[in-house]
């Protein structure tokens, strides 16, 4: 879920920083109105390829989407910069080798189908990071 404002003051693009100040602000506030939007963690994506000549458009890096080709097969089929891969084709690709990951997504066409979620979200779900807290 994303908090995107306060007593309805907007936290959208504001820095991380600013946002902590709002919200420790209003520790002596009685009533306090959170305005959140609902996210799923994990996201579908579904990108059809018709063959090896057509490029991905996206690279990944240790299991992370790091660039995104804009108007690419991959853009259109929802794959997000910052996501980490957790499933190609219904195989869970989380402790596998970079290398594998590269060579799968390389080798599919037809229709390949990836699960993936935010990078924070996947490391604070497997201990790799703990939550702030303000």
């Amino acid at each position: 879920d994303q908090l995107i404002a306060i007593n309805g003051l907007s936290l959208v693009g504001l820095p991380l920083s600013t946002c902590q100040t709002y919200i420790k602000n209003t520790k002596n506030q009685t009533v306090v109105k959170f305005t959140v939007v609902p996210c799923a963690p994990v996201v579908e994506v579904k990108i059809k390829r018709p063959n090896t000549k057509y490029q991905l458009g996206f690279s990944v890096q240790n299991g992370v989407i790091c660039s995104l080709l804009r108007g690419g097969i991959a853009e259109r089929g929802g794959v997000r910069v910052g996501h980490r891969i957790i499933e190609i084709n219904n195989q869970s690709v989380v402790a596998v080798p970079h290398e594998k990951i590269v060579n799968l997504l390389a080798t599919s066409v037809g229709e390949i189908l990836m699960k993936t979620m935010p990078t924070s979200m996947f490391r604070l779900l497997t201990g790799q990071e703990n939550p702030i807290y303000i």
